[in-house]
Formats: structure tokens, C-alpha cells, sequence
């Protein structure tokens, strides 16, 4: 059977006879290789190409590059063998084209050699730049030459690779037979650039901070553990970038941001990956009005920029970027559930209302936190569109700044769209003994819960906030979230080229 035929396995037997299949073309291949190398034509010792022309930009150009001898290098898609003359596709880093082949052209030792080239090679072409009589833009080759040779077959070309559990584990192949895959990253960079131009023009600094750290804070995220030989220390990486960006902040830096890898040892979902991409941001003298103003000009610039338009569709939804709404977290549940916070005079008022609704009541239930399973209960699910909703219960913002008029609440905020939360942003805490009292509490927490923690405060953070930090705003998002919405993808794993994975046992 033609490996360009071969159809997707539906039983255990067809597995079966596709991986015999398989194992066979494969040897097929290794021994053409053999006879390649026996004959002192080893592709492998090709160290470079003169490209002089990528496919796109003769496409696009073909006007004027018409009649012109170029030479482009790519893969083989396919191959149609016609006697003394024959067609393939090439595909390159741009596009696909067509290369016409002709025996009289190459020789006749070169024709035989390009007749015994499998799909997935790797070749070099020069010729001369046509349109074929059915209007196809085409290269009429003068020469051909094999530049690496591919050991395995391609997936057969009707039904590609589909399987989204190997197109995760083998995302050089998914790149290969499914073209478009690599458009959803190609829009990463682009959202990645225009994330920088953004925060460049506004007068912010790239920086850098530590992966790996001294120990574990209290905060709910678990992380990775290691160790460091030489200091024979135990370390974590990175749950987040907040605490050294503040310490920069307090160093006299105004504005700054990282574009950080974060790494949590939880759960996998189609939302969430053990390692993440997120952008932290700081600006002294502003707060999170500051911030919610830059979230929302920041999302209308890379949309605009990068999608060309303000309105994106997202999983069966139209999301308007151009609108967003603001309502306090009271207001929200307020909305969608019909409870006022403000009715609960005590803890156990809030806890008698969640019974009555069947609210899953934190680890610890005081009033703010029940609040916030209220929120989740109720509200979160209903934010399609753009929100902002902002005044968090303190029992859940350690690190951001109490409402001065009411200390119940900080001036906090998260904004959701699609029922997701996309980022996080806080007036900044900067009362060295507010925060001292906090993390210890915090810490302590983690210890009732789980007496094996680990958890420490983090008390040189304290130490730099005691040297005074200024008012500041402080923001984090996740760009694989922000990623997702601007390429309709709907599960992360789709936009993280090498996405975590659990190895197969053979």
C-alpha cells in the first residue's frame, strides 16, 4: 500500500497493520539511505543551500519574478511521477510550490535518484519561475538536489495527523502535516511583540528575576522542588514574579515588567499547564484604576494590531474588546445571585446564607471568603464579555492595599472574559507591618491545614518595604490565556508549542 494511501486506523487490528506499515516504510527508507551513503552521496554531510527565494514571496511577486531563476529549499509534501517528467510540492518556512521535473532538464542519473526520494525529504531546487498551463505558479527545475533525508513516514496526506494526544507529543510532526498549526504561533510572537511595544511606549523596563528561589511562601500555589548541589539547599522555582519586581520598585525603578515562565505543581486542564508564560508589571505613584485603564488600552492595541479588529471570535462567541464593564465583587454577586454582602452582619450570617444556596464554604468561612464562593457559585460563568470586577475580600488579597474607606475590601481587581479569569492587579501593599502580619497569618493558615508544609514568610520582602516602597499599581496576566482568545483555541495545550505531557511507557 502507498504510504500516501494509507488510512487512519479505526480498530486494533487496522493499529496493528498501520504500524507494520509503518515499521516497514521505515526500513525501506534506512536502506535507501544505505545505498545514498554507499555511493558517496550521504545527504546528512550537505552543510548549507544558497536560497535565494522563499514560496510566498514568489507568489507574491510573481510578476515580476516571472521567467527569473531562483532556488528554494523545503520539504517534500508530495510527489506525482509521470514518466520522463514529474510534479512535487515543496512546502518552505512561508508556503508550498509546485516544482516541475522533467528528465531532459536534470539528467537522467539525477531523475532516477529524484524518482526514489520519499515524501518528507528534504530538498533544494533551482529553475526558473512559470505558470503552468492550468495557472498553477510553478518552478520549472534545472536542478534538484536531496538535502536530508527523512527516516519516517509522514502521516498519509487525506486524513493528516488528528490525533490530538500525538499532535501534542510530537508537535514537529503536527507542524509538518498541518500547516496552519503554526499560524496559531506565529500570532504568539506577534502578541509577544506588540505586548513589549506596548509596555516600551508607556515607559516601562524589561527585567529579569530568578526561576529558582529560596524556599516556599505561603501563598495557595504549590511549586517544584529541587535541589542545589553546591549549596546542598533545597530550592522551588518560581510560583510568580511579584515579590523581586516590588523590591525593584522600592530600588528606585518606576516601571517595570517581566516576561515571566511560572511553574505550579497542580492540576492540568484545558485552562491550566504546570509551567505558563505570564506577564508581571509595576508603576509607581498609580493604583489599580491606573491599572484597570492600561488593561483595557493594552487589550484594544495587540487586538487591534495584531487581529485588525476590536471584535474577535472566541469558541462560538463574539468578544467585544472595545467594551468592558466594571462592577465591584458585592455588585456582581448582587447581579447574578440576589445576595447582598452587606446583609451578613457576621461570619455566621454568611455561612447560614450559603448553606441556604448551596455554597461550598472555604477552609476557613469568614465573611469575605464566603463572598467569594458566591462569586464563584454565581457570577464568574456569566462574564462573557469584557469585566472588570474589582474590591476583593482582604481574606484573599495578601498583597494588595486595604480600601481606605472600607478595611473589610482592597483595591483589588481581576478581569474575566468567557467566563475565564485573564489577569489580576492590585493596589500594591506597601505597609511593611500590614504585610508582615499578613504573610505570617498566611503562613500560619497553611500550617493548620497541612503540618508537613514547607511554607516560610518571606521576611526580606518585608525588609525592602520597610525601606519604603511608593504608591504603585501592580499587574499579572497569563499570555497563554491572552494567546487563546486572539487565536480561538480552546484548550492551552494549543497554543504552548511543547505543552506538558505525561511520557508513554514504551
Amino acid at each position: 500500500m502507498s504510504e500516501e494511501l494509507r488510512e487512519q486506523p479505526e480498530t486494533a487490528a487496522d493499529a496493528a497493520q498501520a504500524e507494520k506499515e509503518f515499521s516497514e516504510h521505515a526500513r525501506v527508507r534506512r536502506e535507501k539511505l544505505a545505498a545514498l551513503q554507499e555511493a558517496g552521496a550521504d545527504p546528512y554531510a550537505i552543510t548549507s543551500y544558497d536560497v535565494t527565494a522563499h514560496c510566498a514571496e514568489i507568489r507574491t511577486n510573481f510578476e515580476q519574478m516571472e521567467g527569473q531563476t531562483v532556488r528554494i529549499a523545503g520539504r517534500m509534501m508530495s510527489k506525482r511521477v509521470m514518466g520522463k517528467a514529474s510534479f512535487c510540492d515543496v512546502r518552505d518556512g512561508s508556503d508550498r510550490m509546485q516544482v516541475y521535473v522533467k528528465r531532459d532538464d536534470i539528467g537522467t542519473e539525477e531523475y532516477q535518484g529524484f524518482k526514489k526520494w520519499d515524501l518528507g525529504d528534504i530538498v533544494g531546487v533551482e529553475g526558473m519561475v512559470f505558470r503552468t498551463q492550468k495557472g498553477e505558479i510553478s518552478i520549472h527545475a534545472h536542478s534538484i538536489q536531496l538535502l536530508s533525508k527523512s527516516l519516517l513516514p509522514l502521516p498519509e496526506k487525506f486524513h493528516g495527523l488528528k490525533d490530538q494526544e500525538t499532535r501534542y507529543r510530537q508537535r514537529y510532526v503536527d507542524l509538518i502535516v498541518n500547516p496552519e498549526v503554526k499560524e496559531t504561533f506565529v500570532r504568539r510572537s506577534l502578541i509577544m511583540r506588540e505586548l513589549r511595544a506596548f509596555l516600551d511606549g508607556r515607559g516601562y523596563l524589561e527585567v529579569d528575576t530568578p526561576i529558582l528561589t529560596p524556599f516556599e511562601i505561603g501563598a495557595s500555589a504549590r511549586p517544584f522542588t529541587t535541589h542545589h548541589n553546591t549549596l546542598d539547599m533545597d530550592m522551588v522555582l518560581r510560583i510568580e514574579t511579584e515579590l523581586y519586581l516590588k523590591r525593584l520598585i522600592v530600588g528606585g525603578f518606576e516601571r517595570v515588567y517581566e516576561v515571566g515562565r511560572i511553574f505550579r505543581n497542580e492540576g492540568m486542564d484545558p485552562k491550566h499547564n504546570p509551567e505558563f508564560t505570564t506577564v508581571e508589571l509595576y508603576q509607581a505613584y498609580t493604583d489599580f484604576h491606573g491599572m484597570m485603564d492600561l488593561v483595557e488600552d493594552m487589550m484594544k492595541t495587540v487586538a487591534q494590531n495584531v487581529c485588525g479588529t476590536l471584535v474577535v471570535p472566541y469558541q462560538g462567541h463574539q468578544i467585544d474588546l472595545g467594551h468592558w464593564e466594571r462592577l465591584t465583587m458585592v455588585e456582581a454577586v448582587k447581579k447574578y445571585s440576589g445576595v447582598d454582602y452587606y446583609d451578613w452582619k457576621t461570619d455566621e450570617d454568611a455561612i447560614a446564607a450559603a448553606k441556604e444556596h448551596h455554597v461550598e464554604l472555604p477552609e476557613v468561612p469568614t465573611k469575605g471568603a464566603i463572598l467569594a464562593e458566591f462569586f464563584d457559585a454565581f457570577v464568574e460563568d456569566k462574564l462573557i464579555q469584557p469585566t472588570f470586577i474589582y474590591d476583593y475580600p482582604v481574606e484573599i488579597s495578601p498583597l494588595a492595599k486595604r480600601k481606605p474607606s472600607d478595611p473589610a475590601f482592597t483595591e483589588r481587581f481581576e478581569y474575566f472574559i468567557n467566563a475565564t479569569e485573564f489577569g489580576n492587579a492590585f493596589s500594591e501593599l506597601n505597609d511593611p507591618i500590614d504585610q508582615k502580619a499578613r504573610f505570617e497569618h498566611q503562613v500560619e493558615q497553611r500550617r493548620a491545614l497541612e503540618p508537613e508544609t514547607r511554607a516560610q514568610v518571606d521576611y526580606d520582602y518585608v525588609t525592602a518595604l520597610e525601606y519604603g516602597m511608593p504608591p504603585t499599581g501592580g499587574l499579572g496576566f497569563g499570555v497563554d490565556r491572552l494567546v487563546m482568545l486572539l487565536t480561538d483555541s480552546a484548550s492551552i495545550r494549543d497554543v504552548l508549542l511543547f505543552p506538558t505531557m505525561k511520557p508513554l511507557d514504551k
